[in-house]
């Protein structure tokens, strides 16, 4: 079976302008857009905002790039198909708003394909969205949940728990024993059921982002903060710094794949602060974060 991902593209494109459509009518800016060419092979468009009148810095990514060989990062669970060319694409976002009672955001959708010369191609589709409050209220990251599990209700009724789950244990920093924050979902490798249902899910997914992010937004932006709830957000951040540039596979097929470093490193906050054996005081709203929030629990 030979992949013809003309399809795929199309729906990539669209579901990037549609998402920053949505992004400029909340932020008031108009996004910029880069477009970047890979000299291996592919190139993508890199639509991003900083120091707008919401975002302190977002970015909405569409990447199509090409190569020889997988990258080790691809192959680390398929190490059969290490030389095999590839194509890969997708959308990948991440919103940084200002405001510390508006919650981090991020979004991803992809599909890789490894072709050889006489046999099918291999292909798989992964993607997700999470979560990252500072200051988080129950019924947002309730509703943020519910969004998910309806995204994926028509895949089958255990889908989005095992989903929910992955997104539990993958946006985990190790080193720190803890989330990164409120979870959400999350996959990676999938080929079952067939091309169309892994489409389908993949586009699910990507299509439920704004539904389960902006009505959050609308309801926080306008809660007055000062320098105490500005210091425990870039702090916090440090730890979206961390999980990005040791954990995430995506950074790394990124940079391993000689990808834009540009895009690829959008996703970190413009202020992030670390201190050394920093512990919330008990009681205090940056404890609950730890307390009620960060902790893995059911949702919906």
């Amino acid at each position: 079976m030979s992949i013809d991902t003309t399809r795929l593209k199309d729906y990539f494109t669209g579901l990037q302008s549609r998402i920053v459509a949505e992004l400029e009518a909340v932020d008031g800016q108009p996004f910029r857009s880069d477009s970047w060419q890979r000299p291996e092979g592919g190139g993508g468009v890199s639509r991003l905002i900083e120091q707008g009148n919401f975002f302190e810095r977002g970015g909405v990514n569409f990447s199509h790039v090409t190569g020889t060989s997988l990258p080790a990062s691809a192959t680390a669970v398929r190490p059969q198909l290490a030389g095999r060319a590839w194509e890969a694409m997708g959308v990948s976002l991440v919103l940084h708003p200002e405001n510390p009672y508006c919650p981090t955001a991020h979004m991803n959708v992809r599909c890789f394909v490894a072709r050889k010369d006489g046999e099918d191609d291999v292909w798989w589709f992964g993607g997700g969205m999470d979560l990252t409050p500072y200051y988080a209220v129950e019924e947002d990251v309730r509703h943020f949940h519910a969004t998910c599990r309806a995204a994926l209700a028509p895949f089958g009724a255990g889908v989005h728990a095992k989903y929910k789950q992955w997104c539990d244990e993958y946006f985990f920093l190790k080193h720190r024993n803890e989330p990164r924050g409120v979870g959400g979902v999350f996959f990676d490798d999938l080929n079952e059921g067939g091309f169309e249902r892994c489409f389908a899910l993949t586009q699910a997914v990507g299509d439920a982002f704004t539904t389960a992010y902006l009505p959050i937004l609308a309801k926080r932006r306008d809660i007055p903060y000062g320098e105490r709830e500005r210091d425990f957000q870039a702090y916090r951040r440090g730890r979206y710094v961390e999980f990005n540039l040791v954990w995430d596979r995506g950074t790394l097929f990124g940079l391993q794949s000689g990808g834009r470093t540009e895009s690829i490193l959008m996703s970190l906050p413009p202020l992030v602060k670390w201190r050394y054996d920093w512990r919330p005081e008990a009681g205090t709203p940056e404890a609950e974060l730890y307390e009620k929030y960060l902790p893995p629990r059911d949702w919906v």
